[in-house]
């Protein structure tokens, strides 16, 4: 099929990928313009991939406020350089992952922070609950793992649903914007609070 100069401008202007990733993206999928979208994310998130080895220590700590004072939100974003931290795209993803921890709730930012203490404790929890619904004891560790998938989808701030687009994990917005601005992004710690929420503790 003959790759022309609309098609690759409408997947351009589609993706902003650039002409020559475009052509190619159209060569390598027969014009599938679907297709030759998938082609480039794939290509895109394998690159921020290999970003995410890289420094950073620039970026930003923002200040997020929800609900009318109700629920405040302190995040700090790192990425490689100052030019990259003040532009409005990065800033516009510091707050959406602001806007994610004010509105979620996560713990963690991923897995590997959960304290081994806990996931034992929510292990125990959800075996005792799959024995005592009566599961049999052959299928009583496929229903804890499934359980604790759940828990790490609630839990940990790069495994939720965007709250902007639930098609797409915190974690798949992230790389995104490391492959939109080169270099790597790294989400480095947070803090929520919510008004009156240690009363009575």
């Amino acid at each position: 099929m003959t790759i022309t100069a609309g098609m690759v401008k409408e997947l351009r202007e589609a993706t902003a990928a650039g002409i020559l990733d475009c052509r190619k993206a159209l060569e390598e999928t027969g014009g599938d313009f679907d297709k030759a979208v998938d082609y480039l994310r794939e290509k895109g998130l394998a690159q921020a991939a290999k970003r995410m080895d890289r420094e950073a220590q620039e970026g930003m700590i923002h200040a997020y406020i929800h609900a009318g004072g109700r629920i405040g939100v302190l995040v700090e974003i790192n990425c490689e350089t100052d030019f990259v931290a003040r532009t409005e795209e990065f800033q516009g993803f510091v707050n959406d992952v602001a806007l994610q921890i004010a509105a979620m709730g996560p713990l963690v930012i991923e897995r590997k922070d959960i304290p081994t203490q806990v996931l034992d404790h929510e292990r125990a929890l959800y075996r005792s609950q799959a024995l005592e619904e009566g599961k049999p004891e052959s299928v009583v560790d496929r229903i804890v793992d499934g359980r604790m998938e759940k828990f790490y989808k609630q839990t940990c701030l790069l495994e939720q649903d965007f709250i902007r687009d639930e098609d797409q994990t915190i974690d798949q917005l992230l790389k995104a914007q490391i492959s939109k601005t080169g270099e790597n992004i790294v989400i480095r710690r947070f803090t929520r609070y919510q008004l009156g929420e240690s009363l009575g503790e």
